[in-house]
């Protein structure tokens, strides 16, 4: 096991497990859960929360915005539906219905081009319809022309509607109004399809903040996403109704301690300048890593249990901070940047409000110089490091002349 001592995420896998667990207890029985892994399950690594939780009967499946995510799953050997929740080019037709992985669909041509290559293979593709009811992204519109539109998609050849669903764009506020019309222009128009004799079995519109405010809006699954990762959607939500804990902690280690005088600036651009003697820490971590350049003078960093405030402009891969009145800091010393450290805490949520961004952004942002290592049980049961990857001296050689 490499000790990573430059940077470090630490993953958490008993506590993903735990936040799935406490949401399923506030979801109604038969309502099963789709565990959102995109954009590489939040920054914590899509290939081990999945693995993990695969085993969980009430899991349906796993959702990825892109088909190449939803490949890296099928590829690790994940066996449950993939949905892919955003669009998807012709292109990847072939290997969506080879891998048996269900596409979000809200056009004809899509499903038509579906269709025939499900008929070419000799196989059923399952799709999932996406109705536009008020996030003016992607979607049918949930009108007569729509149902119409989804009528004609359940007649194509080889093709299965599995699913029907939509995205609140506004469950995570206090003000559940907006998500409540929502709610309602896609029960309307689901029933529009059932006028229509159109089938569909499984019907989902709720995310993490209607996991937990809106129990009305559970049907046959919810796309659990943000939450699974122990982040809350907003400070809107009730967060006593499902109760979790952070899965990722941030850590480093100081690799250079110096004094400075009166009038010496800090970092780029000279933006702090020392107006008494002090002590500084050099941490050996940037925003190449993902940590925002926007906590400059602004953000703190734990070293031996006490907060130390960073000083001057984050660099690309490297800040200071201030370690004046941590006498005792040494080279060497452990520097937790989110996580807690001697009764000292440092979230996500607090590095948000400081740096303009907000958690999902954060976790989202952890760059891929940073190494994964995933814990279970007390001990580590794999690590992700993006510079360990092969192949890449076989493509050289292939390039050469």
């Amino acid at each position: 096991m490499k000790p990573y001592l430059r940077v470090c995420a630490e993953i958490n896998l008993n506590a993903a497990a735990y936040n799935l667990n406490s949401m399923k207890e506030n979801l109604e029985d038969g309502t099963r859960m789709i565990a959102v892994v995109k954009t590489d399950g939040y920054g914590h690594g899509a290939i081990p929360i999945a693995r993990m939780a695969e085993a969980y009967d009430y899991l349906w499946g796993f959702a990825t915005a892109t088909v190449e995510e939803a490949l890296q799953l099928r590829q690790a050997g994940i066996r449950k539906p993939v949905l892919i929740l955003g669009f998807t080019f012709p292109d990847a037709c072939e290997e969506i219905v080879r891998q048996e992985i269900r596409p979000t669909v809200f056009t004809m041509a899509a499903a038509e081009q579906l269709s025939r290559e499900a008929v070419r293979q000799g196989r059923t593709v399952s799709i999932h319809i996406k109705v536009d009811t008020g996030m003016s992204r992607i979607g049918l519109k949930d009108d007569r022309e729509g149902a119409e539109l989804v009528r004609e998609i359940s007649l194509l050849p080889n093709v299965e509607l599995e699913g029907l669903y939509t995205h609140f764009a506004r469950a995570d506020e206090r003000d559940k109004g907006p998500a409540r019309e929502q709610l309602a222009r896609f029960q309307a128009f689901a029933e529009l399809l059932k006028d229509r004799g159109v089938k569909i079995r499984m019907h989902h519109c709720s995310n993490s903040a209607g996991i937990f405010d809106l129990k009305d809006a559970n049907m046959d699954a919810v796309r659990a996403g943000i939450s699974i990762y122990g982040l809350y959607p907003s400070e809107d939500v009730n967060r006593l109704a499902v109760p979790v804990i952070p899965v990722m902690t941030l850590k480093s280690h100081v690799v250079y301690v110096k004094e400075i005088g009166p009038g010496t600036s800090v970092s780029y651009g000279g933006t702090f300048t020392a107006e008494k003697p002090m002590r500084i820490a050099t941490v050996p971590v940037g925003y190449g890593d993902g940590y925002p350049r926007s906590l400059s003078n602004k953000g703190k960093v734990i070293i031996r249990g006490r907060q130390a405030s960073i000083l001057g402009r984050i660099c690309m891969d490297q800040f200071m901070v201030d370690v004046t009145d941590i006498p005792e800091a040494r080279p060497g010393d452990l520097v937790t940047l989110i996580g807690t450290d001697g009764g000292n805490g440092i979230t996500m949520e607090d590095l948000g409000g400081l740096s303009g961004r907000f958690n999902y952004e954060l976790a989202c942002d952890i760059g891929k110089r940073v190494p994964r290592r995933f814990w279970k049980d007390g001990r580590v049961v794999a690590e992700q490091d993006y510079f360990e990857a092969t192949g890449l001296t076989e493509l050289w050689e292939e390039a050469e002349p």
